[in-house]
């Protein structure tokens, strides 16, 4: 770490629905530092989240008071002033912002697009291939993942590099395939109306599923939250949770399937999963493999030639680092 009292430094920030984490880039040593995760929960405001991390920078007292640039992945659109985060209270005003951190250049992104910038620039073991083939050089990748939403996004290769497409693709249409999935949306749709995929695929969306089994199955859903039904899965204390945890990982397999169609993403299909769903898809895609009717969408075959799943905060903050240091002209 620097002896420099007074170093430069860039804020980066990771804010979701449920969580979210700053860090200190610092320029110096080219390292975050200084990591911290807020829950929203706990935290009213975007804005005081952020006055408890300058805090903790100037207590820390290695670096400047305030960041030369500024790099936030938010997950909801970036376009208009001000942005509300999806699913969560936060709001984060641009010109109050731009006014707390004065000089600093402010670059506010999708979280998905985080996660795009992240695809390009993996290390070996930021990531696990599910497909059993190579993918294809400066071919689209598709990216998603299901948290408190489900995010999409979209990579494409332009000239000897990649962009970013933005998408709110987890508020799309979901489409079952077969009488259970059909069944299930029949139950969500009376509860909701209109049934978007990250009804089904996201932290409450796997509630949503168990408990539209449960109630399709006459039987009582004994399990209230994304991590008991999981982990009834995973250790075979429920068959309700495990047909729950099936479908989940089914219907996301699906998803994955139609973005590699829509995108021709040959050049890769990645899933941003937290650990325990991490495990709960791994084992499924293996007992496909094998045989067994738990089986993920066959369209990945041929058109997905990797089908990584990425690690939760896998080089997220790196990429919004490297997306700061583009945007903002910063060399290293």
């Amino acid at each position: 770490m620097t002896d420099n009292p007074a170093a430069p430094w860039n804020l980066v920030a990771d804010i979701g629905g449920s969580n979210a984490r700053f860090a200190v880039y610092d320029l110096e040593s080219a390292e975050l530092r200084a990591i911290c995760r807020y829950p929203v929960s706990e935290i009213p405001e975007f804005d005081q989240a952020l006055e408890q991390f300058l805090g903790e920078v100037v207590i820390a007292g290695h670096w400047s008071p305030l960041p030369t640039a500024t790099c936030i992945a938010v997950a909801c659109p970036t376009d208009g002033e001000v942005l509300q985060i999806t699913n969560s209270p936060w709001r984060i005003d641009r010109k109050r912002l731009q006014a707390r951190l004065q000089q600093s250049r402010i670059e506010i992104i999708n979280d998905f697009a985080a996660v795009g910038y992240a695809t390009t620039d993996l290390a070996p073991g930021d990531w696990h291939p599910l497909g059993g083939r190579d993918a294809i050089d400066l071919s689209p990748i598709a990216v998603l993942g299901p948290g408190t939403g489900l995010g999409v996004g979209c990579i494409v290769p332009v000239g000897a590099g990649y962009q970013v497409i933005e998408g709110e693709g987890g508020h799309a249409d979901f489409a079952p395939i077969d009488a259970e999935e059909i069944a299930v949306f029949k139950v969500l749709a009376r509860r909701y109306g209109r049934v978007s995929i990250e009804r089904l695929l996201s932290g409450s969306g796997i509630v949503n599923i168990y408990q539209a089994q449960a109630q399709l199955r006459d039987e009582t859903a004994s399990y209230e939250s994304p991590a008991e039904i999981t982990a009834a899965a995973l250790n075979d204390s429920s068959a309700l949770a495990q047909r729950s945890l099936s479908m989940f990982c089914q219907i996301l397999g699906s998803v994955a399937g139609n973005l590699a169609l829509t995108f021709g993403a040959r050049g890769g299909v990645y899933i941003k999963l937290p650990a325990a769903s991490r495990r709960a898809f791994s084992a499924l895609w293996k007992t496909a493999s094998s045989g067994s009717v738990l089986k993920p969408r066959d369209a990945l075959a041929p058109i997905s030639k990797t089908f990584p799943y990425v690690s939760s905060s896998s080089r997220t903050s790196v990429c919004m680092v490297q997306q700061v240091k583009s945007s903002c002209g910063i060399r290293d």
